[in-house]
C-alpha cells in the first residue's frame, strides 16, 4: 500500500514538472514572437506620382494618408513617403493634399525624385507642408506664384501693388497703399484704388498665398524669406542650394537612400518631437486604384475636350439622322464623362459659350447658306473658345494648342466643303419641278385632240393639247396645270423655240 502511494505520488509530480516546462516554453515562445513584432517595423507606403496637381492626384494622396492614419496603433506605419515630379497643379487639389498631411499622426517625407525632376508651384506648397522634405541631386523647386488668375505685365503695373514680379515685402507694399489712401484732409482719393477688378482679385490671391507658404514655413522652421520670394518673385533654387538655404532637409537620389538617411531621424509631429526608427523597415508602393486612374484620364483637358466634342457631334448626327441610336447614345455618353471632368476642372464658361456658338453657327451655315459668313463666324468662335475653355496658363493643365489647331482645321475643312457643294448645286441644271418638265419632249401614246396621255422620263402623263396629235408623235411641254400637261406637237413650234 505504501509502495502505491509513492509511485502515485512520483507520477503526480512528474506530471507537474512536464506541464511547468511547457508552461514556460510557450510563454518564451510568446515573449519572442511578441518582441520580433516589435522590432520590425511595419512597411512605409510609397506614394508616387508625376504630372499635374489635379483631382485625380489629390484624392489619390489624401485617402491614402487618412487610410493609413485610421490604422489601429500598432499596425501604423513609421513613416509615409511621398515621391512627387510636377510642374504644379489646381490650388484646390493642393489644398486638400496639404491638409492631409497637416492631419497626419504619421511623419510624411516629401521626395522631389528622380534625378531631373521638379517640384514647382504647388509641388514647392507641398514640400514646405511635409514633415520632412528631401530633392534628388539635379531636381528644382519654386516659381509658386499663382499665375492661373493672370497678373500685369508692365513695370507700372509691377510696381503697383499687385505683387507680380516685385521684389518688396506685400507687407510694405500694403502700408505703402494704406498710406496713400489718405491725402492731407483725411481723405481716400479716387486714383488710389485699384485700376479694375482683376487687378484686385490678382493682389488679393497673391497675398493669400504668400500668407499660405509663409505659415507653412514657419510651421516646419524652414526658410520664410525663399518661400515668399517664390510667390512673389517666382524663385528657383536647385537641390544643393535649397539644403544651403534651409528649405529642405536631405538630398536623397531614391527612396531607399532616404529611408536610410532618416534612421534616427528627428521629427516633431502634432507638436511632440519623435525619433524614426526605420531599421528594417521595407518600402511598399500603393499605387493608384481604377477609379483613380479614370479620373486622371477624364480629367485630362485634351481628353475632356475631345470627350465634349465627340458628344455634341453625336447627339447632333443623331437628331438629323435617326437611327438604331448607337450616335446618340455615344454622344450622350461622352458628353456626360464630359461635363464630370470639366466639373473638376477650372472651366471658363465663356470659353464653354463660345465653343457652342461656334457649333452652332457651323452647323447653321449647313442648313441656312450666308456665303460663308455663318461659318467663318462659327470657326472663330470655336478656337477662341477652345483657347479660353480652361482658366490656367502653360503646364499640364491647358489644351494643346496642337490639338486645338487640328479640330479648327476640321471645321474649317467641313464649312468650305459645304460652301462648295452649295456652289457646285447653284449651277447644276435641276432634276426635278417644273423647270424640268416646261421645254422637255414627250411621246403621244395615243392621238387625241383636246385630252390624251403621254410618255415623260418613263412616266405616263395626263395631257391637254389645242391641236390634234397623232400616236407617237412628238409633243413639248409648254406647262403644268396640277398634274395634266400642257403640250403641242413639236413641229406647231417656231425653230427657234424647237429644243
Amino acid at each position: 500500500m505504501h509502495c502505491l502511494n509513492r509511485r502515485s505520488l512520483s507520477v503526480i509530480l512528474l506530471l507537474l514538472l512536464i506541464a511547468l516546462s511547457l508552461g514556460k516554453s510557450v510563454s518564451a515562445a510568446e515573449e519572442n514572437s511578441e518582441s520580433a513584432q516589435q522590432t520590425t517595423p511595419q512597411p512605409i507606403p510609397l506614394l508616387q506620382f508625376s504630372g499635374a496637381i489635379g483631382p485625380a492626384i489629390g484624392e489619390y494622396l489624401s485617402e491614402e494618408i487618412e487610410h493609413a492614419n485610421r490604422l489601429p496603433a500598432e499596425q501604423r506605419p513609421e513613416l509615409i513617403m511621398i515621391v512627387l515630379d510636377t510642374p504644379g497643379g489646381l490650388v484646390t487639389s493642393l489644398r486638400s493634399i496639404n491638409q492631409a498631411i497637416l492631419a497626419s499622426k504619421i511623419p510624411i517625407a516629401c521626395l522631389v525624385a528622380p534625378p531631373g525632376a521638379r517640384a514647382m508651384s504647388a509641388g514647392t506648397y507641398m514640400l514646405y507642408a511635409c514633415h520632412i522634405a528631401a530633392m534628388a541631386p539635379t531636381t528644382t523647386l519654386g516659381a509658386a506664384t499663382p499665375v492661373q488668375l493672370g497678373m500685369p505685365s508692365s513695370p507700372q503695373d509691377s510696381g503697383s501693388g499687385s505683387g507680380s514680379g516685385s521684389g518688396s515685402d506685400p507687407k510694405e507694399s500694403g502700408s505703402q497703399d494704406k498710406a496713400a489712401q489718405k491725402d492731407g484732409m483725411g481723405q481716400s482719393p479716387p486714383e488710389s484704388t485699384p485700376k479694375d477688378n482683376k487687378d484686385a482679385m490678382a493682389h488679393k490671391v497673391l497675398n493669400d498665398a504668400v500668407a499660405y507658404i509663409r505659415s507653412l514655413a514657419n510651421l516646419r522652421g524652414r526658410n520664410v524669406e525663399f518661400a515668399e520670394r517664390a510667390v512673389i518673385d517666382a524663385a528657383t533654387l536647385t537641390s544643393d542650394e535649397a539644403l544651403a538655404q534651409n528649405v529642405i532637409d536631405l538630398i536623397a537620389a531614391d527612396p531607399q537612400e532616404l529611408v536610410a538617411k532618416l534612421e534616427g531621424f528627428s521629427v516633431v509631429v502634432d507638436g511632440k518631437a519623435k525619433r524614426l526608427s526605420l531599421t528594417g523597415a521595407n518600402l511598399a508602393p500603393h499605387q493608384q486604384s481604377w477609379r483613380n486612374r479614370v479620373i486622371a484620364t477624364i480629367t485630362d483637358p485634351n481628353i475632356a475636350y475631345i470627350l465634349m466634342l465627340i458628344g455634341i457631334y453625336g447627339l447632333l448626327l443623331e437628331f438629323y439622322s435617326p437611327g438604331i441610336g448607337v450616335a446618340g447614345v455615344t454622344g450622350g455618353i461622352a458628353l456626360l464623362v464630359a461635363l464630370y471632368a470639366f466639373q473638376l476642372l477650372p472651366v471658363n464658361y465663356a470659353g464653354l459659350g463660345l465653343i457652342l456658338l461656334g457649333i452652332a453657327l457651323i452647323v447653321a451655315e449647313s442648313m441656312v447658306p450666308s456665303f460663308g459668313i455663318l461659318g467663318l463666324g462659327g470657326i472663330a468662335a470655336f478656337a477662341l473658345g477652345s483657347l479660353f475653355l480652361i482658366d490656367a496658363e502653360g503646364g499640364d493643365l491647358s489644351i494643346s494648342l496642337p490639338l486645338i489647331a487640328a479640330v479648327t482645321v476640321t471645321a474649317s475643312g467641313f464649312s468650305l466643303w459645304v460652301l462648295s457643294s452649295l456652289w457646285k448645286a447653284r449651277k447644276a441644271a435641276n432634276v426635278s419641278g417644273d423647270d424640268l418638265l416646261i421645254g422637255a419632249s414627250a411621246k403621244v401614246v395615243k392621238g387625241f385632240e383636246k385630252y390624251g396621255l403621254v410618255t415623260l422620263g418613263g412616266e405616263c402623263w395626263q395631257a391637254r393639247s389645242d391641236t390634234q396629235t397623232q400616236t407617237g408623235e412628238t409633243v413639248i411641254v409648254l406647262g403644268r396645270d396640277k398634274l395634266t400637261l400642257i403640250v403641242t406637237p413639236a413641229e406647231t413650234l417656231p425653230e427657234s423655240d424647237n429644243p
